[in-house]
């Protein structure tokens, strides 16, 4: 008897919780209603379907990680099995969607896009190889992504560029990157722009690189000036999108400090108990020569392109952190998280 009673309170706790209310009912543009359903977290439906183009990329796993525990179905465009299957657990059955896509095919797009209120388009590249170059993904892959979605009446697009995007940068990164905002926003006018500085976090390529490879973070005198932003910070400000509806703007998210790399060799080297580096700082024509041997090897170690970013400072824009609802936080507190794996002892 008192199994049965046991049963029956928690079979009416269970349909309480699961009971749909007015407010869980959303109306999109296009009248489609979006119903969300049960409460926060991995088994929940929260209705909506996201597109992450580039989400195997550094920035894209924590946003993929966040919307599904936030109960949104997320379709992941993939290139390599491999580095898809890292998704498997970031969501409920049936709630991360692994689709695999060429960035030169308008249909495979179509398909990934196609069942999505809101897409973001994470792809870039920080070199330039045989088959793909800066302005192949940064300029037309973005370009055909914005033309797609707005075929298939895709209602959001959010396009990740980078803070110091320029047309009259002497970067090609960045200028390419500047160039793919015109050509979404020609296409898309009410897509999002988000421009983040430089990211770190435990996959990232600058505190590893610096404690790895510091002489590259010698050039200029080190005196660059940089303002880098937690890549969980950048992922909360996407994932917010979701429900938030900012659209044809464009958004910079800087870091909350300028710092320059001297104080980052400074503060790797404090953190992970290592003496300075003593390697000599490269001249600019000597390490643009070695970074253009190094496009021999499996992988390039330094692009030239980046030699260029190097003697770049960081744009001197404000942040549209309270536009997002995010409060940046210092790089200091993450730096021993990201870099105690460095220590000897």
């Amino acid at each position: 008897m008192l199994a049965s009673t046991s049963t029956m309170l928690r079979l009416q706790h269970i349909a309480g919780a699961s009971k749909r209310a007015y407010h869980d009912l959303v109306t999109l543009p296009t009248k489609k209603p979006i119903i969300s359903q049960g409460p926060p977290g991995y088994s929940a439906v929260s209705g909506h379907t996201v597109t992450v183009f580039g989400a195997t990329g550094f920035l894209g796993r924590y946003l993929v990680s966040k919307l599904g525990k936030m109960g949104t179905q997320v379709i992941v465009p993939y290139r390599d099995e491999d580095e898809a299957r890292i998704f498997k657990p970031m969501g409920d059955l049936g709630q991360i969607v692994r689709m695999e896509w060429d960035i030169r095919d308008e249909k495979q797009i179509a398909e990934c896009v196609r069942h999505s209120d809101i897409v973001f388009n994470l792809v870039g590249r920080d070199y330039e190889t045989k088959n793909f170059g800066f302005g192949d993904v940064h300029v037309a892959g973005a370009e055909r992504i914005a033309k797609v979605c707005a075929e298939e009446g895709v209602q959001r697009l959010v396009q990740i560029s980078h803070l110091n995007a320029s047309a009259t940068s002497a970067s090609k990164f960045y200028q390419t990157k500047a160039e793919g905002e015109e050509r979404v926003k020609a296409i898309f006018p009410s897509a999002t722009i988000i421009r983040p500085a430089t990211m770190y976090g435990y996959e990232d390529k600058l505190f590893n690189n610096i404690a790895i490879w510091p002489i590259w973070w010698k050039l200029n005198q080190a005196d660059t000036k940089i303002r880098p932003v937690h890549v969980l910070d950048v992922a909360q400000v996407l994932a917010n999108q979701v429900s938030n509806t900012i659209s044809g703007r464009t958004l910079s998210l800087p870091g909350p400090s300028t710092l320059t790399y001297e104080y980052l060799l400074d503060l790797v080297s404090s953190v992970t108990l290592r003496p300075p580096s003593r390697a000599p700082m490269l001249p600019k024509p000597a390490a643009l020569l070695v970074a253009k041997l190094a496009q021999n090897v499996w992988w390039p170690a330094l692009s030239p392109d980046e030699v260029l970013r190097r003697y770049i400072d960081d744009a001197e824009v404000p942040g549209d952190w309270e536009v997002v609802g995010v409060n940046p936080s210092e790089i200091e507190s993450h730096a021993i998280t990201y870099l105690r794996r460095y220590r000897s002892a």
